[in-house]
């Protein structure tokens, strides 16, 4: 299961992450509405838990926008306000849940279980782009139904592009991506990596194609 945690105090949001990685839930972090919303175009996540109060707007105004674009991923707001009228507003712009700050970390975990229950789980794992198909919980790759080599990281990687094919990927982010899973990265990281992929799918005739589209990023195809 893969959370997008969409939240500015650096403390509280790396507590989270390690909170929930001791259960085997996978986080990735946003610290602005405008870097949750590129992340949230790029992946499917099991559920967000997002801040009202963030820097650059207020958390209800992106809330309000992803259901607008139809976006139907179970969302926990968390916030300091603990007001009644904060609640409704909060539930009225389409949240699944309302926790308030200070809060027991078991009860986060137990309120986004509890969304997900109602909502039948998240159950998409399996990708495909042509005869490319990507196992995301287990990151296996197979081509023409055969079993790939490809690292855990390079794996990391397709999945963002699959989950994209037809649409450009912007670099920034894959750094984004690669950066949160705590890795510090070199300036040509992404190149190497993009290069490693490419390389590999060449090597075993897979039907897609890996293209760079220069200054902007990388968009896979369906041969």
């Amino acid at each position: 299961m893969r959370l997008l945690i969409v939240e500015d105090d650096a403390d509280l949001a790396h507590a989270m992450v390690s909170a929930f990685a001791k259960r085997d839930v996978r986080c990735d972090l946003a610290r602005t509405a405008g870097d949750a919303e590129l992340l949230i175009q790029t992946i499917n996540y099991a559920a967000i838990v997002l801040d009202l109060g963030l820097p650059d707007e207020n958390g209800l105004a992106l809330l309000r926008r992803l259901r607008a674009y139809k976006r139907m991923e179970p969302i926990l707001v968390l916030t300091a306000r603990g007001e009644g009228e904060m609640r409704v507003q909060g539930l009225d712009s389409g949240a699944d849940d309302y926790i308030v700050k200070p809060f027991l970390f078991p009860e986060l975990h137990a309120r986004i279980c509890a969304v997900l229950r109602r909502q039948g789980g998240y159950v998409e794992h399996l990708l495909a782009v042509g005869d490319l198909s990507l196992d995301t919980r287990t990151r296996e790759v197979r081509v023409g139904g055969e079993p790939a080599d490809f690292s855990e990281r390079e794996a990391e990687l397709l999945e963002l592009l699959m989950r994209r094919s037809g649409h450009v990927l912007s670099k920034r982010v894959i750094e984004d991506q690669l950066f949160g899973s705590g890795d510090m990265l070199g300036s040509n990281a992404v190149e190497v990596y993009i290069h490693r992929i490419r390389r590999k799918l060449d090597s075993v005739a897979a039907q897609v194609r890996l293209k760079t589209v220069r200054g902007i990023g990388y968009i896979l195809l369906n041969s």
